[in-house]
């Protein structure tokens, strides 16, 4: 009987394959299903209303009195609104929060898995319009410069590390990007997600879009300033991740819990109604204050949840912003 071992990058390499198999299928996911609801539009994920002028067209409840076209209205002696045509080779960025806290998952998914799937829909929303596409990557303690397709600069923050990954166009390039995203290990340790997205700050760009992914489970004071600021030059979707039992707890007697950014160690008696309340009761308080601080920065907030299709819910959010452009509003 003979054995066989591994040679040297064996490993690795089939690490990849996997990992590109996966990146491959959420492709073809994605694109069976947005691009038959965006097919024929030069349209995102979050479709403004652009800044070239387009056709006229009469007024309808509900559109933007400073898209007013008063030449038109004068002439014709009814209200017109002018179109306006959505700008082409925008810039977007992204900014994937990968701490400790997303390594965790109890419904159909890892909420880590929730997050790389978000990224590989909006990068094929954008570079299907011939649009660039970046990264920041931040994990909550020392992450490795990202490999294999492109150059990444290392930025210390705190207790981790952050990762740039530059702006660039075209499919090969955008499944480079998915691929560093994807190859991204997680340890334990705290993150800065304020940190993360003040690095799409800087240095200072042209508007385009900016979407953070994340749980956005650090207190609000950490991270909503930095997303006011980003606000101010760019289209901003705040994607946050969620797991039913961030929410509620389940009756199953003593549970122990840890924290995964502390490996603090907890043990839960979920038996007692009481608790299973008070917990529900902060949960929603927790995410009612989460939905208050993105709203206040101006951002469009999309939830997606680990025991829901996630597909499914980015298609209903995608279909209701088009809407809400069709009827003249940019959110």
């Amino acid at each position: 009987m003979t054995s066989t071992t591994p040679r040297a990058g064996e490993p690795d390499r089939l690490a990849t394959n996997r990992s590109d198999a996966v990146l491959s299928r959420l492709q073809l996911l994605v694109t069976r299903k947005l691009d038959g609801l965006l097919q024929g539009d030069y349209a995102g994920l979050l479709p403004g209303p652009g800044s070239e002028a387009g056709e006229s067209r009469e007024y309808r409840p509900g559109d933007d009195v400073r898209r007013m076209d008063w030449p038109v209205t004068a002439r014709t002696t009814t209200p017109h609104v002018r179109r306006t045509v959505a700008d082409r080779e925008l810039e977007t960025w992204l900014a994937v929060d990968l701490s400790a806290s997303l390594d965790f998952g109890t419904g159909r998914w890892l909420k880590r898995d929730v997050v790389i799937a978000a990224a590989a829909a909006i990068t094929h929303l954008t570079v299907r319009g011939g649009n660039r596409i970046g990264a920041v990557v931040g994990s909550g303690a020392d992450l490795p410069t990202a490999r294999r397709g492109r150059r990444a600069a290392t930025v210390p923050a705190g207790p981790g590390r952050l990762v740039r990954l530059p702006a660039r166009s075209g499919r090969k390039e955008a499944q480079g990007m998915l691929r560093a995203i994807a190859g991204t290990e997680i340890r334990p340790g705290r993150g800065d997600l304020g940190a993360l997205i003040d690095m799409l700050n800087r240095p200072p760009r042209r508007r385009g879009v900016a979407v953070v992914i994340s749980d956005f489970l650090a207190p609000p004071a950490q991270w909503a300033r930095p997303l006011r600021k980003l606000r101010v030059r760019q289209d901003l979707l705040a994607i946050e991740v969620v797991d039913p039992r961030e929410l509620e707890l389940p009756d199953v007697g003593v549970l122990p819990v840890v924290d995964p950014e502390t490996g603090e160690l907890h043990e839960v008696q979920t038996a007692d109604p009481s608790l299973r309340h008070r917990y529900a009761a902060a949960a929603a308080a927790q995410r009612a204050e989460i939905s208050a601080a993105l709203r206040a920065a101006g951002a469009a907030h999309l939830r997606l949840r680990t025991d829901r299709d996630w597909l499914l819910d980015m298609v209903r959010f995608v279909a209701a912003q088009r809407h809400a452009r069709t009827r003249g509003t940019t959110r």
